[in-house]
């Protein structure tokens, strides 16, 4: 955007929804015959069928998680799993998006952005990706940017090589095996060897009916001493009934390879946002996850990338926002499986009007894994007397040659640094600003300009006339 520091945000960007305009829409609940059907309209190969049926199958023995927030009121077979918007699939221009599609992603600034400073873009709504454009020099140096449905028409060896096999499991817990069985759109992205993609790309996932249910499958594989920056943004509108968000992503990041992910999820407060982030790292590699969690009713969502290669790194820098009736549980897990890894991981929490925001973390360094550094930092900041700041670090340590630190601190904003700042002249709601935007500061400067600027705008009208 050419003067990002004046963007204007309001709550109705997010909020508004359209007029409902499906050429499918599945029934409610999970069942065999749904599973079936998504395949069949998706007209997709045997051996995706066989991998749905069976990721279903593992979802119906997986019990749901009975840790963290609670789930009770999350009904499955109130959920549609698939829904088809009535718009042609990967349309190249914004002018043949149906006009109140993309009267939406006008308002949410993605074709602005798009024009000023991606590489990339793509555009999901409901279960599928509507719009999709890759800049000429980026397809001429071999890199591949589609949806996953796409890819897995073009690409077929190598999404089935990458395809929830090495780097999440439909096995890992229920939500992954439920993605797996009813997954639909999402990215594909390939950087050959040796290529740096300056300029990030993005996708967009956008719900808009209610009781719906989004799966997208973000599969990421940056070949050896390639770069990329990839960026996902989410929103939906409220409803009285719940959503349900149960993506996944996928990261190979191979030897000398560096990759960046950057996400701000911003979903309405009846959305369950039960996501899936994994990365592995080889040989020299490098893994950035940037998250900023503001939306949802209950978050689970914690990013993990597991070292497997030497000198492989690691860092995360995450912020969550818990207003009144919502759980943002959310953190990192690392684990270190060779010599000379790293990880730095960095989580702040903001919590108001009784929401509650915890950190919960893993760092796991294995035998053998000598010369491993890990240092973790997790804040807890709440704006009252009535919300909650937890955190949940857990670290499993079973090599003596190592460097682990660990640092926690949980906390309502002083007393002395309001009085200090409105005797300077300021409100206490500016003051609480502030503070606040100071706090928070050190995820906010790993983000893009434009994005930085957004988020720090959605968290001040979050925190408006918060203070007791």
């Amino acid at each position: 955007m050419n003067n990002p520091l004046k963007i204007d945000i309001s709550r109705e960007i997010y909020d508004h929804h359209d007029e409902e305009d499906l050429l499918y829409k599945s029934n409610k609940g999970i069942s065999e015959e749904v599973v079936r059907e998504i395949s069949q309209q998706k007209k997709e190969p045997e051996w995706m069928l066989q991998k749905r049926l069976e990721g279903f199958q593992i979802f119906k023995e997986l019990k749901m998680p009975e840790w963290g927030p609670s789930l009770k009121e999350l009904d499955l077979n109130k959920i549609h799993f698939f829904m088809r918007p009535n718009a042609k699939k990967n349309s190249k221009r914004w002018e043949d998006v149906p006009e109140n599609i993309k009267k939406t992603y006008e308002k949410l600034g993605i074709p602005e952005a798009e024009r000023q400073s991606l590489g990339g873009v793509g555009a999901q709504y409901e279960s599928e990706v509507i719009y999709h454009n890759l800049k000429e020099d980026l397809k001429k140096q071999g890199v591949i940017f589609l949806d996953c449905d796409e890819a897995l028409k073009q690409y077929p060896d190598l999404f089935r090589k990458y395809f929830m096999t090495t780097c999440i499991s439909p096995k890992l817990h229920k939500f992954a095996a439920l993605h797996s069985a009813v997954w639909s759109g999402g990215t594909f992205i390939y950087v050959p060897k040796n290529i740096k993609v300056k300029l990030p790309l993005q996708a967009y996932f956008r719900m808009n009916s209610e009781k719906g249910g989004q799966f997208e499958h973000t599969l990421i594989i940056a070949n050896e001493n390639s770069e990329v920056h990839y960026i996902e943004g989410c929103s939906a509108p409220r409803y009285e009934e719940n959503s349900l968000h149960a993506g996944c992503v996928e990261i190979h990041v191979l030897k000398g390879a560096r990759v960046r992910y950057s996400s701000i999820e911003n979903w309405s407060k009846n959305t369950y946002n039960l996501n899936t982030k994994r990365a592995v790292v080889h040989e020299n590699g490098i893994m950035e996850w940037v998250n900023g969690n503001l939306g949802s009713k209950v978050t689970m969502l914690y990013p993990c990338s597991v070292l497997v290669g030497e000198n492989s790194k690691t860092n995360y820098t995450g912020i969550a926002f818990a207003g009144e009736g919502q759980y943002q549980d959310t953190g990192c897990k690392v684990y270190h499986f060779s010599k000379n890894t790293s990880s730095n991981i960095v989580s702040k929490g903001i919590s108001k009007d009784g929401g509650i925001s915890s950190y919960r973390g893993l760092v796991d360094i294995k035998k053998d894994a000598i010369n491993s550094k890990s240092s973790v930092r997790c804040d807890g900041l709440m704006l009252d007397n009535k919300s909650k700041a937890i955190t949940c670090p857990s670290m499993v340590v079973s090599e003596d040659n190592v460097k682990v630190s660990h640092e926690a601190a949980v906390g309502k904003i002083g007393e002395e640094e309001l009085f200090y700042l409105m005797s300077r002249g300021l409100s206490e709601e500016d003051a609480t600003k502030l503070i606040v935007s100071g706090y928070i500061e050190p995820v906010i400067k790993e983000l893009p300009l434009e994005y930085a600027v957004e988020l720090n705008k959605l968290i001040e009208m979050e925190i408006e006339n918060s203070v007791c």
